[in-house]
């Protein structure tokens, strides 16, 4: 599984999905910043944070609820 969390500067939203991701123990993943990319910006705009599965080619948009975390997590 290869994960990116896609999120912005100074987005609270993000940094309570960066402790729901601590909290379930994700596995690592890259930390991508939309702020300064017009293609991210318009796919991720209104939608951050985004937790993707880059193998797997699904996205789970917030609010991440602790079980569909899991469940994601899970595959």
């Amino acid at each position: 599984m290869r994960l990116i969390l896609f999120q912005r500067d100074d987005c609270p939203l993000c940094d309570h999905a960066l402790a729901l991701l601590a909290a379930a123990r994700a596995p690592d993943f890259d930390s991508v910043w939309i702020d300064d990319d017009a293609a991210l910006e318009a796919r991720y705009g209104t939608r951050v944070p985004v937790l993707r599965d880059q193998e797997a080619d699904r996205e789970l948009d917030w609010p991440f609820e602790p079980a569909a975390l899991h469940a994601f997590l899970r595959g």
